[in-house]
């Protein structure tokens, strides 16, 4: 059984940063790809950054220059390091790991970003 938990979710003011980690039970180097998705209120989840177990990455055009994702083998875990944050960017943010077919999702940690 897979567990993905995310921590590093607050209250954080606009222009500041936040550290996001999602800490996996077991090797991360069992899933083709890992990943940060985010929901907000009222909005579908959607995909924020990924990284392959090759250390491509890939993001989305709102968190380009603002976020990066990187990933500790030996911790077996994900970052997520997020930067100059904006109020748009407060949602539940969500660690996925990918070891096709099957995916695997963390319960979510909190990121609320205040004007």
């Amino acid at each position: 059984q897979v567990q993905l938990v995310e921590s590093g979710g607050g209250l954080v003011q606009a222009g500041g940063s936040l550290r996001l980690s999602c800490a996996a039970s077991g090797s991360i180097f069992r899933f083709n790809a890992m990943g940060w998705y985010r929901q907000a209120p009222g909005k579908q989840r959607e995909l924020v950054a990924t990284i392959t177990s090759g250390g491509n990455t890939n993001y989305a055009d709102s968190v380009k220059g603002r976020f990066t994702i990187s990933r500790d083998n030996a911790k077996n875990t994900v970052y997520l390091q997020m930067s100059s944050l904006k109020p748009e960017d407060t949602a539940v943010y969500y660690c996925k790991a990918v070891r096709v077919p099957l995916e695997f999702w963390g319960k979510g940690t909190l990121v609320t970003v205040s004007s």
